[in-house]
């Protein structure tokens, strides 16, 4: 890791030369946030552990105490990363991370690991299942009783970004001649603090950050992903694509009797018109399996033209199978002519196939 020392320093001599002395203070909200939440369960686990096994204090009493420690082992860290970093470098097996939230959360478990007392390091106490519970249920209590309030642990969170981030990636290094120079970049500043404007989101984001909240954020409206006309909540979407969606792909109401089509929902009524034939065609071959093509297909028309239309009612398989069923009764018995004559002929052919056969054994 190459370090601008010396530009460093020639930017300080010449800040002293020109008294600057206003500095933008904003940082990356996020990334502040995700750390400040990282402390109560670092301070947990330092807490529990340094009192296992002791019968005079308990998590609670060495709570404020250990926070103090903490706080200070994470700001001297923080102030001496860069010169760490440095002198560590080459000493480094694999590529260590850069961004805050990995150091500092390194940070704290270095410091968690320095406060275990001699039984919670030799009595397997770190791999128990019980310690875990401990740790979780020490946190709870913690935020319960409002020990170490989220604004505060976010103002430490704010000072060690700023010590650890040397590449002013999640941090505004800008620094100004003037006040007013200062007021005037701060209001159009990429680390300002945005509030996201769909109603319901109480996120907060660094201004940077809102073109990739905004296409994420659960609470945003936005056109129906199925290209229905309804405008959804994103964390509704899935939902009404499945459920109310008029433009959900459903499967045919008679394909139960054989058709095998799909469509959007707001087309059923429409698909069931255009098909009636073919779907009364596919309801008689379940009710008249010995039927040939050709008998039943006149007895399509049959039932089209004595239903009087009653049958584009139906909507689905069972309703069309009892409505056809009692047009029926009113016809009478399928005449099925052209399926007895398919018949006498397999006979007679059968008849010929045995002859055929006779004559050749008793030739033989």
């Amino acid at each position: 890791m190459d370090l601008p020392t010396n530009d460093v320093e020639l930017v300080r001599e010449d800040e002293k030369e020109r008294g600057v002395t206003f500095h933008c203070e904003l940082y990356d909200t996020e990334i502040v946030r995700k750390i400040a939440q990282a402390f109560l369960p670092g301070l947990s686990s330092a807490c529990v552990d340094n009192t296992t096994g002791d019968m005079f204090r308990n998590p609670g009493s060495v709570a404020a105490d250990i926070r103090k420690e903490m706080v200070d082992y994470l700001t001297q860290r923080s102030e001496s990363f860069v010169a760490e970093s440095v002198v560590l470098e080459g000493d480094l097996d694999g590529e260590v991370s850069d961004h805050p939230f990995d150091i500092i959360s390194n940070m704290v478990d270095d410091f968690a690991s320095l406060k275990r007392n001699l039984f919670s390091r030799v009595s397997g106490w770190l791999l128990s299942e019980k310690r875990e519970d401990k740790i979780d249920d020490f946190v709870q209590e913690m935020e319960i009783n409002g020990f170490w309030l989220l604004d505060r642990r976010e103002a430490v969170a704010q000072i060690l970004v700023k010590n650890v981030d040397f590449k002013n990636i999640f941090h505004c290094d800008k620094k100004f001649n003037t006040a007013e120079e200062l007021v005037e970049h701060v209001v159009n500043c990429g680390f300002r603090t945005m509030n996201c404007s769909n109603e319901g989101c109480s996120t907060v984001f660094c201004a940077s950050h809102l073109e990739k909240h905004d296409s994420a954020c659960p609470f945003k409206i936005i056109p129906c992903e199925q290209q229905c006309s309804e405008n959804i909540m994103r964390r509704e979407m899935d939902r009404h694509c499945i459920t109310v969606c008029p433009m959900k792909i459903v499967s045919c109401p008679f394909y139960a009797v054989g058709c095998q089509s799909t469509m959007p929902h707001s087309i059923i009524q429409q698909h069931r018109s255009d098909n009636l034939h073919s779907h009364l065609l596919y309801t008689l071959k379940s009710i008249h399996k010995g039927g040939s093509e050709e008998d039943l297909k006149k007895r399509v028309e049959q039932i089209v033209e004595s239903s009087s239309g009653r049958l584009a009612d139906a909507r689905d398989a069972r309703s069309l199978i009892l409505k056809v069923k009692d047009v029926e009764a009113k016809l009478g018995p399928l005449e099925v002519k052209a399926a007895e004559k398919e018949i006498v002929l397999l006979i007679v052919a059968g008849f010929i196939h045995v002859a055929h056969h006779s004559l050749a054994v008793h030739s033989g």
